[in-house]
This record gives structure tokens, C-alpha cells and sequence, in this order.
């Protein structure tokens, strides 16, 4: 009973701590009134610490490092266009539930479906008709070998497109792949074709970059070692991390792949960026890190697709970005 009064009381503590901490003053400027979503502006999670911590927020192109506007909406994950933006979010209470929820651009709620675990990546399609999500079923992490996600391809408008694209057949070296240990992740849809998009692919250890098809219901490997991909908005390059470590301690670099030559480029960011990279323009990547030694916290950088060049900040304490172009 001791033991069991104790822990309660720590809970309470934690959880009061907690409610304080997100209370408290932000610690970034945030502008007076609610965010409004606009051409040539960038949307992303706000993880500065105190008040609208987990919200989504927006910032000018013009102005990355300047006041942000925050929406009164909480997302684990965020993407949008000027037309829809999809969060997926944690409901956290007596039993934890996953969720995703389309928003109008005065986020308004215009549609929900639950997802099947953790949230990790999502995209809309650049015709606003689609959204793609991104979920870990087991694991949390994509830096061991015993997660698994389930992927799929949803209409904007409600209802799903495709079902798990582990459904889908998965064909290497014209070969078709039937393992059940088949994990797929980390959509990516082609300007112009709405039945086309890439995707990540890994099957008994072995990880491709997949081109899939809707309609063919097909997901063909077409190069190796690519995950998260991220594709050029003139659909002629594609971004994605690159594990230079191992299965067990992945290390991801930087890198994208020229689509008509296959000419891989790895870039010089050092440290190991977990997350799905946004184009900025055809020139930079954006991605998220990890703030050090700050719990929940990180950072937007940015770096040119030019190998010699080195990453800075875009955006201090912030995940998650989209560009609206």
C-alpha cells in the first residue's frame, strides 16, 4: 500500500509539473491571435517549451526565425497545403487512441478516420486528393530491427484507397517478395499522377526504394537503401535518409538520388536525422533534430543539396514541416 501510495503520489507530482510547464510563458514570440495559413509560408509542430507547446504552428517564408502564429490544435504530426492539413495525434486517457483529423485552413475539423498505432510520417498529394499516413504498430523507433508500421493512402475527402500497403505486391529484381516480416513506410506522391508515388520497402533486411502504383495495386524496388523518401517539387530528385550504421545502431545520413540518372548524392550533415525531409525549394532540404539535453524538444535545419555545403537552423524549437507553396 506504501508502495503503491508512493507511485501515485509521484504521478500526481509528474503530472502536475507537467500541466505547470505547459501553462507557463512560451519561450519563443508568439504573434497575438490565431494563425492563418498562407502562400509562401511554413507549417510545423511548435516543441518550444510553455504555452501552445504540440501545436501547430506558422511562419512566414520570408521570416523563418520570426514571431510565429499558433493554431489552437494539438498534432503529434503535421502536413499541409493550402487547401487541407492532416494531424495525426495521440488521444491520451483511460484507453490511448490514435487518430487522424483533416482541418480546413481556418482548422476546422473536416474529417477523421483512427489509425492503427504510434503516428510517424504523413504527406498529402500535390493535387490535395490524398494523404498518405505512416504508423508504428510495434516498436517505436525506426533505428532497430524490431518495429513494423502499417502504411496506407487515404482519400482527403474520407476513405481509404488502398488498405495497408503491406497488401500490395512488392516485386525486387522482378521477383515477387512474400516474406511476412514486409514493412512498408514513408509515402511520397508524383506531382501530376495520382496513381503514382514512392515509398520505402524492407523485407529480411534488405531496404529499397519502391515505385508504387494505386491502381496496379504494385510497389517495385528501383534502388537500395532508401528510406523516407522526399520528392523534388519538379519530380526529378528524391531526398531521404540513408543508414551509414547498421540495422541494430542505424546512423542516418543525408542524401538524395537523381530519378533519371540513379546518381546517388550524400550530403555533409553529420548527425543522424531521423525524419522525412521536406523540400524547401529545389535547392535546400529541411528535417528535424533532436534539441540535446532537452526532452521533446527540436530544431528545423535546413541545408543546400550542394555536397560541399554545411546545415544550419530554420526554424528554432519546431518538427514536423511542410512548405506551402
Amino acid at each position: 500500500m506504501l508502495v503503491i501510495a508512493a507511485a501515485g503520489a509521484y504521478a500526481a507530482n509528474a503530472f502536475g509539473r507537467f500541466q505547470e510547464s505547459r501553462t507557463a510563458a512560451s519561450t519563443v514570440r508568439v504573434a497575438s491571435g490565431a494563425a492563418v495559413l498562407e502562400k509562401s509560408s511554413v507549417l510545423f509542430r511548435n516543441t518550444a517549451p510553455g504555452q501552445g507547446y504540440g501545436t501547430v504552428g506558422v511562419v512566414p517564408l520570408s521570416d523563418p526565425a520570426g514571431e510565429r502564429s499558433l493554431a489552437a490544435v494539438a498534432c503529434d504530426r503535421v502536413y499541409g497545403t493550402l487547401q487541407h492539413i492532416v494531424c495525426l495525434k495521440t488521444n491520451r486517457g483511460l484507453v490511448t487512441n490514435f487518430e487522424a483529423v483533416m482541418l480546413t485552413p481556418d482548422w476546422r475539423p473536416a474529417g477523421s478516420w483512427s489509425l492503427p498505432g504510434i503516428p510517424s510520417r504523413t504527406r498529402i498529394s500535390p493535387d490535395g486528393s490524398l494523404v498518405a499516413t505512416t504508423v508504428f504498430v510495434s516498436g517505436h523507433s525506426y533505428g532497430n530491427g524490431s518495429f513494423s508500421t502499417a502504411t496506407s493512402i487515404s482519400a482527403v475527402q474520407g476513405g481509404s484507397v488502398t488498405g495497408n500497403l503491406e497488401d500490395f505486391t512488392l516485386l525486387v529484381n522482378g521477383a515477387r517478395v512474400t516474406a511476412a516480416d514486409r514493412n512498408i513506410w514513408g509515402v511520397t506522391f508524383v506531382p501530376g499522377q495520382r496513381d503514382t508515388f514512392y515509398a520505402t520497402a524492407a523485407s529480411s533486411g534488405r531496404i529499397w526504394l519502391v515505385k508504387g502504383s494505386i491502381s496496379a495495386r504494385t510497389l517495385t524496388a528501383i534502388h537500395d537503401g532508401v528510406e523516407c523518401p522526399s520528392l523534388s517539387p519538379d519530380g526529378t530528385r528524391i531526398a531521404y535518409k540513408k543508414n551509414t550504421g547498421s540495422p541494430v545502431a542505424a546512423h542516418w545520413g543525408v542524401a538524395y538520388l537523381d530519378v533519371a540518372s540513379g546518381k546517388e548524392t550524400v550530403l555533409s550533415e553529420p548527425r543522424s536525422v531521423d525524419d522525412q525531409i521536406e523540400w524547401l525549394d529545389e535547392q535546400t532540404l529541411l528535417y528535424g533534430l533532436a534539441r540535446d539535453g532537452a526532452a521533446g524538444d527540436s530544431d528545423i535545419w535546413q541545408i543546400n543539396t550542394n555536397p560541399a555545403s554545411r546545415s544550419s537552423i530554420f526554424i528554432e524549437h519546431a518538427w514536423s514541416p511542410s512548405v506551402i507553396r
